[in-house]
């Protein structure tokens, strides 16, 4: 008995130990597997025009107006590497800036999810998963949710003629979890 217990608390056995809690906390800060299980709601409203204060009136002979805001393009998520679902848009604000907008999304929380713009086509199956960000692609920021509708603002000086898709992305592990395909509307 006293052989095995040196052994085990000898200068091999407290390395593998040392090296184990090591690989096993490493492991648990890549892969952050808590956040299968925990879910964030986000609901935004699609931001508004500008509207002229209560009680105010617009001067004489002022433009109406501005129109509110309207879609440009739209598509339905489909899975990738997680089940996803829900609709994306492109739309324009009253103003001229561009959001992309995320609906009744649902997917899997993960870490370091990122929406994507991208030029990529959306493909059914695995063969699309790691391919958003292989050509023009612009991160519009950190998912505020794995739930929820949420807007994701368009930089100004963005070409949108350049991309025609929008991608749930994993930036960990370089994966998509879902995409839609934005269809000119």
């Amino acid at each position: 008995m006293g052989r095995v217990r040196r052994k085990l608390f000898g200068p091999w056995g407290i390395g593998v130990l040392v090296l184990t809690v090591a690989v096993g906390g490493f492991g648990l800060y890549w892969f952050q597997p808590w956040k299968l299980w925990q879910d964030r709601t986000v609901e935004e409203a699609l931001p508004a025009a500008a509207q002229t204060p209560a009680g105010a009136s617009s001067p004489e002979g002022a433009a109406p107006s501005a129109p509110g805001p309207k879609t440009l393009a739209g598509g339905e998520l489909i899975s990738h590497e997680h089940a996803t679902s829900g609709t994306v848009k492109l739309v324009r604000l009253a103003d001229g800036s561009h959001v992309v907008r995320l609906e009744e999304l649902e997917t899997s929380n993960g870490p370091d999810l990122r929406v994507l713009l991208t030029d990529a086509p959306v493909k059914e199956g695995t063969a699309s998963w790691r391919v958003f960000d292989d050509g023009a692609h612009i991160s519009l920021g950190k998912l505020k949710g794995n739930k929820g509708s949420q807007n994701y603002v368009v930089p100004q000086d963005v070409d949108l003629s350049r991309y025609n898709s929008v991608s749930i992305w994993c930036d960990r592990f370089d994966v998509s979890f879902g995409a839609a395909e934005l269809a000119r509307v």
